[in-house]
């Protein structure tokens, strides 16, 4: 997968295609029902990969935006269909509130229901994350989902794995849900590698309780995390903005 670099930050670059096809469709460039250029025409067009407009695609598809009908090409919803497929506007604190609150008693279902195919494949997620370290968000990312999406479906309950999945197609198609979640899981790795090991024990454990208290406890710290990050890059800000504003009253009174 492609990445741009922004500031300190790596930014995915089929986040930057979706942004710039979503203010194309605003604009009137692409109108409802219309087939979007083809994978190599928006390649060239925006200076990517056929994979990254790929990937672009199947996150506009999430969306509701488009619609990806095979051997024919991607076309544009109309608004009203698109906004049944949309995805709320919602801010990554709001999400993690949410997850929180319907993982743990996805685990805590899960603890009394869970294959013992599922605890080995779980075990295999949380070592792969261990040796993923430092290869990058996507493979962590991956290996999260995969996780999460197994307990979800240990839970045996089909509307509560619906739930996690929707959840998580919020975690990774929101642009302002996205960019703070990478920000924060690329701080946390450790962490966070350590509290799926708990996660797995208490489920390997079949304790209710302790599957429910340790998944709260992940998404309280990741929600700490995130206030932090938060904090940090206001104080960027306003220290950038002051300094911008300092620089222009000397200038204007140096002369």
């Amino acid at each position: 997968m492609g990445y741009s670099k922004s500031g300190n930050r790596r930014v995915r670059l089929y986040q930057k295609v979706v942004e710039q096809i979503l203010r194309s469709i605003r604009a009137g460039d692409f109108r409802a029902g219309s087939r979007l250029p083809s994978e190599r025409e928006l390649a060239d067009m925006h200076q990517v990969s056929r994979v990254t407009i790929r990937e672009a695609a199947i996150a506009l598809e999430a969306m509701g935006v488009i619609e990806i009908r095979v051997g024919s090409g991607a076309f544009v919803r109309s608004p009203s269909s698109a906004s049944e497929l949309a995805l709320p506007d919602v801010t990554a604190f709001d999400l993690t509130i949410a997850r929180s609150i319907v993982e743990a008693e996805s685990a805590a279902l899960a603890s009394s229901n869970i294959s013992d195919v599922q605890l080995d494949r779980l075990a295999e997620i949380v070592n792969a994350m261990s040796v993923s370290n430092g290869n990058g968000h996507e493979a962590g990312d991956d290996l999260d989902r995969e996780f999460h999406m197994t307990i979800a479906a240990a839970s045996n309950n089909a509307a509560l794995e619906h739930c996690v999945k929707e959840l998580w197609r919020i975690r990774n198609h929101v642009p302002q849900v996205t960019k703070l979640y990478q920000r924060v899981c690329a701080l946390s790795v450790d962490e966070r590698e350590k509290e799926h090991q708990r996660i797995f024990e208490a489920l390997a454990a079949r304790d209710p309780s302790r599957a429910r208290a340790a998944m709260r406890e992940h998404f309280h710290r990741l929600f700490e995390t995130m206030v932090t990050a938060q904090e940090a890059a206001a104080m960027h800000e306003l220290r950038k903005s002051i300094g911008d504003v300092r620089a222009k009253f000397l200038k204007a009174t140096s002369t």
